[in-house]
C-alpha cells in the first residue's frame, strides 16, 4: 500500500486546521504519515496524532524547525521521502514555501493546489483563476502535492491513536535564519477557518468608512473580515485580509460581500463558499451572477440599516 507523508502545520502546541483537509486527501492516496517538525513540539504531535484516520507521527523536535524555515524543513522532509510515495501539504503560504523545496530535491515535479484526486496519480486543478479545471496526471515516481483546503472535507481532528516516532534530519541548512515576524492579532475568526466571512471592496471610499460600516456587521455575526485587492491596495485594510486569486482562498457557511464588483480574481478566492450574499448599487455587477442572495442597493444605506437590525 501506498505511504503519504503530510506536513502538519501547528503552533506547537496544536494542529491548525489546514492540515486535516490535507489528511482527507492523502487518506485517497494511501496510509496516511504526518510530520510535525518543530521545537518543544511534543504537544503539537499528539494533537496530530488523534486525527482520525492518520496511521504514523513523525516527530522532529529540532531547534532548526522552530520557525518552519523552508530551507531547513525541506531536506528532512526529502530524507523522510525514501519510505513514502507522496508528500502533501495545504496550499497554504508555508505550504507553498516548502513544496517546491522539497520537488526540487527530489527532481520531481510539483502538482499543485488540487482539488480531487481521480487516481492514484491524476488529479484536478484550477487554471485561469478557476475558470477551467484541469486534470494532471503525474509520471514521477514521487509525488509532491499541495492541496486547496476548500476543496476537501476536514478530517476529524480527534478520534484517532496513531503511533508517534520521533526522527531527526540533517538540521539547520545555514542560508537563512528566522529574524522576527509581525503577526497581526484580531478578536475575529481566523479568514481561512471562519464560519461566516464579511468583505468590503473599493466601493467604501476609504479605511476608516471600511471599519465604520463592515466591522460592526462583522462583529454582530461573529465574523471574519475580508477585502478585495482593491480595497487592499488603496489602503483600507492590511494584506492579511484579502481574499482572492493572489489573497486568501476561503469557503465559509456564509460569505457577505458588500461594495464588491466581483471581479474574476475575487471570485477565485470565495465561490466555493455555501452561500454568499451580495450588497452592490449595480445590479449588473458580476458579483450577482454567483451569489445566492443579491440586494441591489446603496451599502452606505443597506449596511447600518441590517446591522441594526440584527
Amino acid at each position: 500500500m501506498a505511504k503519504t507523508l503530510v506536513w502538519v502545520e501547528h503552533d506547537n502546541a496544536s494542529v491548525k486546521d489546514a492540515t486535516l483537509a490535507v489528511v482527507t486527501a492523502a487518506a485517497q492516496l494511501g496510509e496516511v504519515h504526518l510530520l510535525v517538525a518543530g521545537h518543544n513540539c511534543a504537544a503539537a504531535g499528539a494533537a496530530a496524532a488523534q486525527i482520525a484516520g492518520v496511521a504514523k507521527v513523525h516527530v522532529a523536535d529540532d531547534a532548526a524547525y522552530a520557525n518552519a524555515l523552508a530551507e531547513n524543513v525541506a531536506p528532512l522532509i526529502a530524507s523522510l521521502m525514501a519510505g513514502h510515495d507522496a508528500f502533501l501539504a495545504p496550499a497554504t503560504t508555508t505550504g507553498k514555501n516548502v513544496a517546491p523545496r522539497v520537488a526540487a530535491l527530489l527532481d520531481v515535479m510539483q502538482v499543485s493546489d488540487i482539488l480531487s484526486v481521480e487516481g492514484p496519480k491524476t488529479f484536478t486543478r484550477p487554471i485561469y483563476a478557476g475558470n477551467a479545471i484541469a486534470t494532471v496526471e503525474s509520471s514521477d515516481a514521487k509525488l509532491v502535492i499541495t492541496v486547496r483546503g476548500t476543496a476537501f472535507a476536514k478530517a476529524a481532528a480527534t478520534g484517532g491513536s496513531a503511533a508517534v516516532e520521533a526522527v531527526s534530519g540533517p538540521g539547520a541548512a545555514g542560508t537563512s535564519s528566522f529574524v522576527g515576524s509581525e503577526v497581526a492579532k484580531s478578536e475575529r475568526p481566523e479568514l481561512t477557518s471562519a464560519k461566516i466571512i464579511v468583505s468590503g471592496g473599493r466601493a467604501l471610499k476609504d479605511a476608516e468608512t471600511f471599519q465604520a460600516t463592515i466591522f460592526p456587521l462583522a462583529d454582530k455575526l461573529g465574523a471574519g473580515v475580508g477585502a478585495s485587492r482593491a480595497a487592499v491596495d488603496a489602503g483600507y485594510v492590511p494584506n492579511d485580509y484579502q481574499v482572492g486569486q493572489t489573497g486568501k482562498i476561503v469557503a465559509p457557511e456564509v460569505y457577505v460581500a458588500v461594495g464588491i464588483s466581483g471581479a474574476i480574481q475575487h471570485l477565485a478566492g470565495m465561490k466555493d463558499s455555501k452561500t454568499i450574499i451580495a450588497i452592490n448599487k449595480d445590479e449588473d455587477a458580476p458579483i450577482f451572477q454567483v451569489s445566492d442572495i443579491g440586494l441591489v442597493a446603496d451599502l452606505f444605506n443597506a449596511v447600518p440599516e441590517l446591522t441594526g437590525k440584527l
